[in-house]
């Protein structure tokens, strides 16, 4: 019996899936059609031309879909093709993406001549009121690096505000940072996020900026993997590294290290709910941005019915 529940839940998680890989080839080529029509420079997706580039993971560009593999996709990219020849030359720029939020809150970024990462930063005075000017006091500098899905609210608002008044001649200043792509930090459309990437912007912004020549480093999550990646280009800089949840994948001989980390963080299930949201959300490049276009770019109406639910303000 137990055998057989589970080869029925095997087949209609395998039955929705597929019906997911439809979807999303469908979405492939709508969200391509509607680029070329809306957008000046369109950025192609990801189950396009795959980049030669030594930074990225196979599974940004591999992600298993049955349809796409069958060819479905070639009949849309003619299409699109043909569209981009009617149309080129005759779009004009756009400041965001059409499928994209274009409130005050998510655009600040654009509006900034100098695109650096958004760093909030908690320092100490120097002197003291009674003592006067500390000269003999040496400066820690901590950078606090947040995980995915979050920004530098997370240490602000969890560890900013209980921290004590430094003792003896101790002075410190922490750094909370919006990674690139996060909170009001810079999220460039031509930007493929990598590892390399948010090492320069934070050495851009926060090392370069404020001249640091030594630094703790703190991070949380994906944040971790940032951490450690500064901790390897800056070894004569880093004092410390603390990571606190940081991923860790076993080493498997069957596949390479990005997907058996693919599999094991999304893999695909129907059960419990945040699982299945999760797999979907990663699986699927265009079904993703399909509810993140209906949820995000909507998000002021959502947190006004939110906040109507709740009593809050």
């Amino acid at each position: 019996m137990e055998k057989k529940v589970k080869a029925l839940l095997d087949t209609i998680t395998f039955l929705v899936f597929l019906f997911f890989d439809f979807v999303d080839v469908v979405l492939c080529v709508a969200y391509e059609l509607l680029d070329e029509l809306f957008e000046a420079k369109p950025f192609p997706c990801y189950c396009g031309k795959k980049l030669e580039t030594k930074e990225l993971s196979e599974t940004l560009f591999w992600r298993k879909n049955v349809f796409r593999e069958m060819g479905f996709l070639s009949f849309g990219r003619k299409t699109c093709e043909a569209v981009k020849k009617r149309d080129d030359g005759n779009r004009g720029e756009v400041v965001h993406r059409w499928s994209d939020c274009g409130c005050d809150s998510c655009v600040s970024w654009m509006k900034k001549s100098n695109q650096k990462l958004h760093v909030v930063v908690k320092e100490f005075p120097q002197v003291n009121s009674e003592d006067g000017p500390r000269e003999e006091a040496t400066t820690e500098n901590v950078i606090f690096l947040h995980g995915f899905l979050s920004s530098s609210s997370y240490w602000t608002r969890s560890v900013f505000k209980y921290l004590s008044e430094p003792l003896n001649h101790q002075i410190y200043r922490y750094f909370a940072v919006d990674l690139l792509g996060f909170g009001k930090s810079p999220k460039p459309n031509d930007c493929l996020y990598t590892l390399n990437d948010h090492v320069e912007m934070i050495h851009k912004s926060v090392i370069s900026a404020y001249e640091l020549s030594s630094f703790h480093l703190v991070a949380h999550s994906m944040g971790c993997n940032i951490a450690l990646a500064l901790a390897a280009k800056y070894p004569k800089f880093v004092k410390s590294v603390t990571l606190v949840a940081p991923p860790y994948f076993s080493d498997s001989n069957d596949e390479t290290s990005s997907s058996m980390a693919l599999n094991t963080v999304a893999r695909k299930t129907l059960w419990p709910p945040l699982a299945f949201g999760k797999s979907v959300m990663t699986w699927y490049e265009h079904v993703g941005r399909f509810f993140c276009f209906l949820i995000c770019k909507n998000h002021t109406t959502w947190e006004r019915i939110f906040k109507l639910f709740t009593q809050t303000r």
